[in-house]
């Protein structure tokens, strides 16, 4: 369910207002790799993590991932936060990162229509009381 990510390009557009607050998009490092065009071992650099400690505050100059439960869960970042920092750290011009959505499985199809009947009960229960 990662979002497909493309390198800085000549344009720059804003993410979707209901985008900012998504957690499914949130980004694996490889998908931060191939927007910042750099090695894994220099994103962990840029990142803002510390092996004492778990979640750290925000820090302007650094890459800063998202919250994490537990110090063996993946980084994740969100999609504005890799923008600012290649706009504002690395000195990328402009940073466009297009996000969309992965390709319907047979299981995602299946979750939709179980979706559509779980609503359709609900609305016959709601319509009885």
């Amino acid at each position: 369910m990662n979002p497909v990510l493309i390198a800085p390009t000549q344009k720059s557009e804003p993410l979707p207002e209901d985008f900012a607050d998504s957690v499914d998009y949130l980004m694996p490092i490889e998908s931060v790799q191939k927007i910042l065009n750099r090695s894994r071992a220099s994103v962990y650099r840029y990142a803002n993590t510390d092996p004492a400690l778990l979640n750290l505050p925000f820090e302007p100059t650094r890459l800063n991932p998202e919250p994490r439960n537990h110090k063996e869960e993946a980084l994740q970042f969100h999609p504005n936060e890799v923008a600012r920092f290649a706009r504002e750290v690395l000195g990328m011009k402009q940073v466009t990162i297009e996000v969309t959505p992965p390709a319907e499985t047979a299981t995602t199809a299946l979750l939709r229509e179980i979706l559509i009947e779980l609503k359709a009960i609900r609305q016959t229960l709601e319509a009885k009381n």
